[in-house]
Order: structure tokens, then sequence, then C-alpha cells
């Protein structure tokens, strides 16, 4: 059995600010090695599930988040970008389920930290009419590969929004939010015994339905203000809707996720201009 894992910092426990996100925060190096700790509880309920391989993909911010020398050595890490598959890298190697680990609700939720890929770019995406935030669009990107969420952690908020769209995953709460960036949280060390039997029993039931979006989509992007939108619409499949809403159509949902990424690179230029 080979299992993949993608982990993002912001669900993680004890994380409930931007500056414990931010590579430079005062707060990152202690949260990192949380969000490691995280993994490899992961790692180790999936190798006593029976996995006899098993693969991490870094999957916040620039994608090198955790120490090298802090992963449970029997991993297979993925980190750095650009890469076509962003945070379900690696779904194509034979994978047979995936664990999300700390993620997060969608943009404009009120789950702690919520966004959705780039918290700066985005106020939300819809696909097919659906709006989605990362675990939506990434668990539609792995059905793609024939692969199910068969876990997920995160704060409360991210488990009721995802819940209908993977009602058979087995979910891990580590906090419940109260605020955007005020929660109660699991202690790390509680939060990884959870993760870690979540995992081992996602594992070891039958495997849920892969969640699936059959092409072709229709992709719709509200950018956070018109002169994003302005910036997207230099794009020229991409058509504008209204003032700050565009619109696409994607052949997959991989396809969809390299158009999102790329904008969300794209919008780096207005960061700039304005920070």
């Amino acid at each position: 059995m080979k299992v993949l894992i993608s982990t993002d910092i912001e669900g993680v426990a004890g994380v409930i600010h931007p500056d414990q996100t931010r590579r430079g925060g005062p707060d990152y190096e202690r949260a990192r090695l949380w969000m490691v700790q995280e993994a490899n509880a992961a790692i180790t309920g999936a190798f006593a599930a029976g996995a006899d391989r098993v693969y991490v993909n870094d999957s916040h911010g620039n994608f090198r988040n955790m120490p090298a020398d802090r992963l449970d050595p029997r991993a297979h890490a993925i980190q750095g970008k650009p890469r076509h598959l962003g945070m379900m890298a690696g779904v194509d190697l034979g994978i047979d389920a995936v664990c999300l680990i700390g993620y997060h609700s969608r943009a404009h939720g009120r789950g702690i930290l919520a966004h959705t890929i780039n918290g700066f770019a985005f106020a939300s995406i819809a696909i097919q009419g659906q709006e989605l935030g990362e675990a939506g669009i990434y668990g539609a990107l792995a059905g793609e590969f024939g692969v199910p969420v068969a876990m997920a952690s995160g704060d409360d908020v991210f488990i009721a929004e995802n819940r209908a769209l993977f009602p058979d995953t087995v979910f891990v709460e580590t906090k419940q939010a109260t605020g955007c960036h005020s929660g109660i949280s699991l202690s790390p060390e509680a939060s990884c015994a959870a993760i870690r039997a979540g995992v081992a029993a996602a594992l070891t039931r039958p495997r849920p339905a892969p969640f699936r979006l059959p092409a072709p989509l229709t992709v719709e992007i509200r950018a956070q203000n018109p002169a994003l939108a302005d910036l997207f619409g230099q794009w020229p499949s991409l058509h504008r809707r209204e003032g700050s809403t565009l619109q696409f159509e994607a052949g997959s949902v991989a396809e969809a996720v390299r158009v999102i990424n790329s904008l969300s690179a794209m919008s780096s230029f207005l960061r700039s201009a304005v920070g």
C-alpha cells in the first residue's frame, strides 16, 4: 500500500496566527516543528496500518517548511515549487490513499486562518458552481487519479465544510475555531496521538470512493479586488464576468490547478507593488 500525506500548517494544533505560518515570523520555527510532528504521526499511523511506502508532500507556502532531519526516515519527502500537481504532487506515483494533515477552511470562511490557495489573491474559487477550498480542489485532483481522501485533520470549521464532499473520510479535529486568529486547540502531543490513530483507522477500513468532478469544468475565480482581476484578465483564456470575478474552462482538475497556481504566482506582482 502506497500512501500520500499532504501536510499544510494552518490546521496544525497550536497554530492560530499568521506569524506562525510565515518564514521570518517570530513563531514560525516552532510551528513548522509542530507541522513535521503531525506529519510524523500520520507516517507512523500509515505504517502501522500496513503501508509499504509513504510520501509526504510539504504543502504550505513555498513548499519547503519541514526540516528534512526531523521527518521520519521511513518516508519520502516531496518539497519545493513550482510543480504541476501542487499540494497533491506525488498522487501520480501509484498511490492507494491520501491523507490531508493540517488543512484549513476555505476563503472567507469562519475557520482559523481561512483562505484558498492564496489569501492575497483569491476571495473564492468555484468549480462547476460549487465553492471549494483546498481540500475540495486537491481532493478532486486526487480523484482524477482514482485516489480517495482516506483521512483529514484540521479545525472544526474545516471538517464541517468538507464532510459532505468526503462522507466516508476519517476526520480528526485538532482545534475549534473561535475566530480567524483564535481557537481552542489540542496540545501538539494530543493532536499527534489523534492523527496517528485516525490514519491507522482510516487505512484499515474499506477505502472511500474518490471525489470526482467530471470534465469539462467551468472554474470561477473571485479575486480579492478589481486590480487583481485586471491582472488575471491578461490571461487569454480567462473571461471577466464582472468587477472582480473571472471564469475559465478546463479539461481536467489538473489543468485547472495549473491555471489557479499560475494566477497565484502572478499576484505577487501586485503584492510587491503595494507592499
